[in-house]
């Protein structure tokens, strides 16, 4: 089954652009388009995309709101990959903190763009580690999230998962780390994102940053 996508954004340069480079790849399919945020709810709802590549800025909701709104009020999310001119933009950092699972630059090579998408939709490592860390480390250290990772009660060996995914090894480069099987990481993982209370890695790698678990500098 391909991989299907809505794009969400208010130049449709944009999504033309986007459209073209994914439709080329056989294992993924754009299901359907939107010029703003306020469009997304119904159009995932009925389209069931499994990724949302949507715009952080946009004049009527943008895809901090956009993103919340599809967490909160959907069943069953898509994964949500926000696309952006700045990498460094403090929008992008709140979109991650409101739930999506990575983003996407709007000058990156064609390889690029198809590269987030497959790798959003696997969810099993991080897109962009660095850039993640990078923003973190700028926006993120006035922020708390309370007690989530004292209160996580992590094993050691689970502790060790999460620095790791911090660094956006995939599960198969973990185990290889470890020396345990994929499988053995795909459980700690899952302990992971459960203790944390994080619906995904992204999720669970901020958490990390803002408790200060894991340094972002």
């Amino acid at each position: 089954m391909p991989v299907t996508v809505l794009l969400v954004d208010d130049e449709p340069l944009v999504r033309a652009g986007l459209r073209a480079v994914l439709e080329a790849q056989p294992d993924i399919e754009v299901v359907g388009e939107a010029a703003d945020g306020a469009a997304v709810i119904p159009l995932v709802r009925r389209l069931r995309p499994d990724v949302v590549a949507m715009d952080v800025r946009m004049p009527l909701l943008d895809g901090i709101e956009a993103t919340r709104a599809v967490l909160r009020t959907v069943h069953a999310p898509p994964k949500i990959l926000v696309v952006t001119t700045f990498e460094d933009d403090e929008y992008v950092y709140e979109a991650l903190r409101a739930g999506a699972d990575g983003f996407l630059l709007k000058r990156a090579r064609p390889a690029e763009i198809v590269h987030a998408v497959r790798l959003v939709a696997e969810g099993e490592s991080l897109l962009f580690p660095a850039s993640v860390r990078q923003l973190a480390a700028r926006y993120g250290g006035d922020r708390t999230v309370g007690d989530a990772l004292a209160d996580a009660r992590l094993t050691e060996r689970e502790a060790e998962v999460l620095r790791l995914m911090a660094r956006g090894l995939t599960n198969a480069e973990i185990a290889v780390r470890l020396v345990v099987g994929t499988e053995t990481v795909k459980s700690h993982v899952s302990a992971v994102l459960a203790k944390v209370g994080a619906r995904d890695r992204t999720q669970a790698v901020i958490a990390a940053y803002e408790s200060g678990f894991v340094a972002p500098g």
